[in-house]
């Protein structure tokens, strides 16, 4: 399978001088730990898997007093409402509540009414007068009326059935039916939690959260997704959930864990964070010296990297989503929909359902099938569900055939956008390349766009594409679960005002720096693949770059809080450093077991949980260094490190080298193009696999 080369994605330069080294960037997911960076500067980390002390005692208490409390003054009201013969309905129904008979009560029916604004008025009377008692709509006695029923509520479905509430008369404020109907006032209608997970990207962790809760993907929230090769730590928010219940969930998941508990106002929305904290362990490193890796080191904090788009943007597949992007762009829609159909490499192998039962697959084959044979029915039968592109264009082309537009069209908003929205970043990529090899990287030149000075400087860099994260790899695989990550950005309009042009004043003053540098998306630069910057093609709005939203962005970013340290180890299968969850198992003493899966993708490993056991001391076995201090501390031993042209290991008991990095980066960055500054070699995952052979 040929991969994705850097180069072909505009990505050419770097800022420091230095030669780089070899090393192995996550030969295991517990090498890349990310955890999220909240909008206050809090670095998002799991610390508590316990449930807080419920309110189950309060809330039967405050049903207690409900029931228990006259409602003459409620019923004089709703008889105003209704008239005399609802009222004295509601008075009975209320009656029997009161004096213990729930259980197998029916429900009540009020008059017909023909009078949509006077039923909205019914339900929010019980809403706001009777919380104890839930209300929907049926049909009445003929086609123009319709009646209110009436439902005594602990929090249960008391039998009416999944599709209960889906009725066509909710009044102003939508029936959510997302989580408990019976939701205490005081209490915030969102559960915030804190998502731990290993190896699992954040829709597939939700999506089984989601399952066992019984809810659907659309009741939880979150500011951003995170990388799937990875441990990482974010804030989520779900509608109207128990902490207890979620915290029961602990022992069943694997590779998750859930934490951290407390209600809120609000739900989470994509874009709602800073950025994200990175801990990267560069395995099996090897150097012409220690003094290389220092000096690099270094570099990278105080001078920081390019701010390209790294290749998870561009897909792992042998299809780059850019070249699909561009397909769109210049309107033409069948070449487009052949690329996402067509056979190609790389697919990888899956059960399939075949007609003849279950057999081993690939999707290879099943492409292969459709482009023989034109057989749709066929086709989608043996394609598997994640492959969200693929069936929505086929079961439209079965609708519409040859409509090739529409069956573009049929794809989810977000994912087809994520086409057009990777070309965009392409062509960003090739600009700043292009500043880069102009005009250099020590000083702002004339014409450089920037911020303009003030407030906005840092709203401008925290807010540009800040639904992005590390890793929106884009291949068949993860399409379904990166959807949100390409969510275009509104830019406030004062924002793209800020920006302006250095000019023969700004340079003589010295008023900006090289850091200050930003470059629009997309940028108006000569580009291939015929795409005209100026004018659309075609009329097709979102398909046409200028109708994009577009923005700025920053050319060079520094990581913050940057610090790295040498770490000398012998066992390739133990974490160098500890995660969230390992330091609570160490706290509360227990026992795990964890698995972790090797770049190779051989047999997994299965080790206790006792980190005591895993690492050495920081301080007995490593040197390491501030941002803006090249030399080890005091006291801080040598590490000797191996030298090219010594590659890989040479048996398990040889000491190798390590280097721990890390940092905080805005959410619209990418740790691995900091990476690559660092090491000046491809941060493919195809490249660092053959290191790792």
């Amino acid at each position: 399978m040929k991969t994705l080369d850097e180069a072909e994605v505009g990505i050419f330069c770097y800022i420091s001088q230095f030669p780089g080294f070899s090393g192995v960037l996550k030969q295991r997911y517990s090498d890349f730990i990310v955890n999220e960076v909240d909008l206050e500067g809090n670095v998002v980390h799991l610390t508590n898997l316990e449930a807080p002390s419920e309110i189950a005692e309060e809330k039967k208490t405050k049903m207690s007093d409900q029931l228990n409390k006259s409602y003459d003054t409620e019923l004089e009201s709703f008889k105003s409402l209704t008239g005399d013969a609802d009222a004295d309905c509601l008075k009975a129904f209320v009656n029997q509540i009161s004096s213990g008979v729930k259980d197998g009560l029916s429900p009540i029916v009020l008059s017909p009414s023909s009078d949509k604004s006077h039923r909205t008025a019914v339900h929010n009377f019980f809403k706001e007068h009777f919380t104890f008692l839930v209300t929907d709509t049926v049909d009445g006695p003929d086609t123009s009326s319709k009646c209110i029923r009436v439902w005594f509520n602990a929090g249960g479905n008391n039998g009416r059935g999944r599709n209960f509430r889906k009725r066509k008369d909710r009044g102003d404020k939508p029936y959510d039916n997302r989580g408990s109907d019976n939701w205490p006032d005081h209490l915030g209608k969102f559960l915030r939690f804190h998502l731990y997970k290993e190896n699992k990207d954040t829709q597939e962790a939700l999506g089984l959260i989601g399952k066992m809760l019984g809810v659907q993907p659309r009741s939880f929230g979150f500011a951003g997704t995170k990388d799937k090769r990875a441990v990482s730590t974010q804030r989520v928010t779900v509608f109207k959930q128990r902490a207890s219940k979620l915290a029961s969930l602990n022992e069943r998941l694997f590779g998750i864990k859930v934490g951290d508990f407390c209600h809120v106002k609000e739900g989470l929305l994509l874009g709602q964070l800073y950025g994200n904290r990175f801990t990267v362990t560069l395995r099996s490193i090897v150097a012409d010296s220690a003094d290389t890796i220092k000096a690099s080191a270094d570099a990278l904090g105080k001078h920081g990297f390019i701010n390209y788009f790294g290749l998870q943007r561009f897909g792992s597949g042998s299809v780059p989503t850019h070249l699909v992007g561009a397909t769109l762009l210049r309107g033409e829609w069948r070449r487009a929909v052949e690329m996402l159909l067509d056979p190609r490499e790389g697919d990888i192998l899956l059960y399939v359902s075949m007609c003849t039962g279950d057999n081993k697959d690939s999707i290879q084959k099943v492409r292969e099938y459709y482009k023989e044979s034109n057989d749709i029915d066929g086709t989608l039968k043996q394609l598997p569900r994640h492959l969200v592109a693929e069936r929505a264009i086929l079961q439209c082309l079965k609708k519409c055939p040859g409509n090739y537009l529409q069956a573009l069209k049929s794809i989810p908003r977000t994912l087809r956008m994520m086409y057009v929205h990777s070309y965009q970043s392409y062509l960003w990529n090739h600009a700043a390349s292009t500043r880069v090899q102009k005009y250099g990287i020590d000083q702002v030149v004339l014409g450089d766009l920037v911020n303009c000075k003030g407030e906005l400087r840092e709203k401008v860099a925290a807010t540009i594409h800040n639904s992005e994260c590390e890793d929106d790899s884009c291949n068949d695989m993860n399409e379904c679960s990166q959807l949100d990550e390409i969510c275009e950005t509104v830019f406030p309009e004062e924002i793209s005002n800020s920006v302006k042009a250095i000019g023969e004043d700004d340079l003589v003053a010295g008023n900006y720096t090289i850091e200050d540098v930003i470059l629009p998306m997309p940028g108006q630069v000569s580009v291939p693949d015929d795409i005209n910057l100026t004018e659309s093609v075609h009329s097709v709005k979102e398909f046409s770059i200028t109708s994009m939203t577009g923005g700025y962005r920053r050319v060079f970013q520094k990581p913050m809080a940057f610090e790295w340290k040498l770490l000398t180890y012998t066992d390739a299968d133990i974490p160098l450093v500890e995660t969230d969850l390992e330091i609570i198992a160490k706290s509360r003493t227990s026992s795990v077991v964890r698995k972790e899966y090797p770049t190779d993708g051989s047999e997994e490993v299965k080790r206790p949980f006792n980190c005591t056991n895993q690492q050495e001391s920081p301080d007995k076995n490593s040197s390491s260094s501030s941002t803006y201090n090249s030399k080890a501390e005091d006291g801080d031993r040598e590490v000797e490190v191996p030298q090219k042209p010594t590659v890989g290991f040479s048996n398990a008991e040889e000491a190798k080298t390590a280097l721990q990095l890390s940092f905080t980066l805005p959410s619209s960055c990418y740790a691995t193009m900091a990476i690559r500054e660092l090491l000046k070699t491809s941060t493919s995952v195809a490249f660092h696999k053959t290191l790792n052979q």
